[in-house]
């Protein structure tokens, strides 16, 4: 399946690139942030968003994990619980914390981190549970992707 160009992933508490405000992080409130997108096709069934941090000390660091956002939906609000299902029916999986919901920027001392806010448009709904890590989530998205955007915030410590 080709995948499409055109989905633009943004948030109002920081553009793509900048810093990722501390309220977002470890340093202080770690709720996550508003995020909205547009909607880029009538075949989307589904979103899927991933926020990984490529620069953390063991490798790429998974951060939240968020599947089966229903298609009606362009955005999420400022500070998603930490529940395995969501008001809207997504769901949210294990990131590499082990916590099922966000887990905000938190590097070690030293150079900048870029984390990556990934969205994916799907032409289904992922079969399954709440609660998986990345790899169920990757394995079963592929095929089904239409189009992907990207969100990069940086902070350091």
């Amino acid at each position: 399946m080709e995948i499409k160009l055109g989905l633009k992933l943004q948030s109002t508490a920081f553009k793509d690139g900048e810093r990722v405000p501390d309220k977002h992080t470890c340093d202080r409130e770690n709720i996550s942030p508003p995020l909205s997108w547009n909607k880029v096709d009538r075949s989307v069934k589904s979103w899927a968003l991933i926020l990984e941090d490529p620069d953390a000390p063991r490798g790429v660091f998974t951060h939240w994990i968020v599947y089966n956002i229903p298609a009606n939906v362009t955005g999420l609000p400022e500070a998603i619980p930490a529940a395995g299902k969501l008001q809207n029916g997504a769901m949210q999986g294990k990131n590499d914390a082990l916590k099922v919901g966000y887990t905000g920027p938190c590097p070690p001392p030293g150079p900048v981190h870029h984390y990556n806010f990934t969205l994916y448009a799907l032409d289904n709904l992922l079969n399954l549970p709440e609660g998986v890590s990345k790899k169920p989530v990757m394995d079963a998205m592929q095929g089904h992707i239409i189009s992907q955007g990207k969100l990069t915030g940086l902070y350091q410590r």
